[in-house]
C-alpha cells in the first residue's frame, strides 16, 4: 500500500506528499510499482483528497473547497513552502464540484492502472474528505449529500460505483476511522453511521475494509467505542485492522478470527524487511522521532536503515547504521 496520493491539485494540501494526476507522477510511480512487482509483492494506491486539512497555499484560487463551510481550528497545518500555520475556513463544494472530485477519483484510478498498480483503496479516514462527508458532526450539507445518514454515505457510493468502471470491485479497497479523533473528528452517532456505512459496503464486493481501530492516534469520546468484533459481523469480506499494532497483538486478532489481515505502517519505515524480522524473532529497530514521517524539509535524515543481517556482528550493526563520510 502506498501512502495517501492526493487524487488532484484540489485534493493536494500537504508540503511534499505524493499525488498521481499528472504525467510526470504517474510515470514516478510505474517505476516503484515495477520493482514491488520485480520482488513478486502486489501494490495498491490509497487514494487521497485532503478536504478541510489542505491550505490556500497550495490552490491557484487561494482557497480550500470541502464538504461544507467549517474551520478545523485545533492544531496546525503547514503552508505550501512547509511552514506551520493554522487551519483555514473552508467553502463549501457545490453539487457540480463534488461530481467533478468523483471523476478526479475516476481519472486518477485510470492513471493508478497505466502505472501498474494492482488495486485502489480510498482514504476515508483522518478527518479528510470521505470522512467528512460520512460524519454528522462536519456535513452541515442539506442537499442530497448531507443530512440523513444515507445521504452523508452517498458521496463514498458514488466514488465506489465510479471506480469500479476502471477496476474491478474485488481490487478496491476503503479505509475508515470510526473511533477517530484526528482532524478534529468524532460524531454523537458515529455509532449508528458506522453500522450503516459498513454495512453498505458489505454488500459492494469490495476487496476489503480496512479500520483504524487501533487508538495510538486517540480516539473520539462523543459515542460508543465501534470494536473489531462488531465490524467483522457487519462486514461481509476481509477486514484489515491498524494503528500500533504489535506483532503480538496482530498474531492474537487473526488467531481470534475477528480480522483477516493486519496493517503495520511506521514499523517498516524504519525495518524494511519487517516481515522477515517478525518471522524469525529479530529485534526491531528503534521508532524515529515522529516529524521524521512528515516533515519534507528533514529530507533523508534517518533513513538509514538497511534489512536485518544476522551474520553481523554488534560493531558492524553499529557501521551500518551510523556510516561515517570519508
Amino acid at each position: 500500500m502506498s501512502e495517501g496520493c492526493a487524487v488532484s491539485e484540489q485534493g493536494y494540501g500537504w508540503y511534499g506528499a505524493p499525488a498521481l494526476y499528472t504525467d510526470e507522477q504517474q510515470e514516478g510511480w510505474r517505476k516503484i510499482v515495477e520493482g514491488v512487482h520485480a520482488k513478486g509483492g502486489k501494490m495498491f494506491v490509497q487514494l487521497w483528497h485532503m478536504g478541510r486539512q489542505s491550505h490556500p497555499s497550495f490552490h491557484p484560487s487561494n482557497e480550500v473547497a470541502s464538504c461544507s463551510s467549517s474551520c478545523y481550528s485545533t492544531g496546525r497545518t503547514h503552508d505550501a513552502e512547509g511552514n506551520a500555520t493554522g487551519f483555514p475556513t473552508t467553502r463549501a463544494m457545490t453539487v457540480e464540484e463534488v461530481r467533478q472530485v468523483i471523476e478526479d477519483h475516476r481519472k486518477c484510478a485510470e492513471r493508478a492502472k497505466a502505472a501498474g498498480f494492482d488495486g485502489v483503496e480510498f482514504h476515508g479516514a483522518g478527518g479528510y474528505l470521505i470522512d467528512e462527508f460520512l460524519q454528522s458532526s462536519t456535513n452541515t450539507r442539506t442537499d442530497q449529500y448531507g443530512g440523513s445518514i444515507e445521504n452523508r454515505f452517498r458521496f463514498l457510493r458514488e466514488l465506489i460505483e465510479a471506480l469500479t468502471t476502471v477496476y474491478p470491485a474485488n481490487r478496491v479497497g476503503v479505509r475508515l476511522s470510526p473511533n477517530g479523533v484526528y482532524g478534529g473528528m468524532g460524531s454523537e452517532d458515529n455509532y449508528e453511521t458506522f453500522t450503516y456505512v459498513i454495512s453498505e459496503l458489505g454488500k459492494m464486493g469490495l476487496c476489503y475494509l480496512a479500520t483504524h481501530d487501533g487508538f495510538g492516534f486517540g480516539r473520539s469520546d462523543k459515542c460508543r467505542v465501534f470494536t473489531v468484533f462488531e465490524l467483522k459481523t457487519l462486514f461481509k469480506g476481509r477486514v484489515m485492522v491498524t494503528c500500533s499494532y504489535t506483532r503480538d497483538q496482530a498474531e492474537g486478532v487473526l488467531h481470534a478470527g475477528v480480522a483477516d489481515l493486519v496493517g503495520f505502517g511506521r514499523p517498516f519505515l524504519v525495518n524494511p524487511d519487517l516481515p522477515e524480522r517478525f518471522r524469525n524473532d529479530w529485534p526491531l529497530d528503534e521508532p524515529l522521532p515522529y516529524e521524521l514521517f512528515w516533515n519534507a524539509k528533514k529530507g533523508l535524515e534517518g533513513y538509514h536503515f538497511p534489512a536485518y543481517d544476522p551474520k553481523k556482528t554488534d560493531a558492524d550493526k553499529e557501521k551500518q547504521a551510523n556510516p561515517v563520510n570519508p
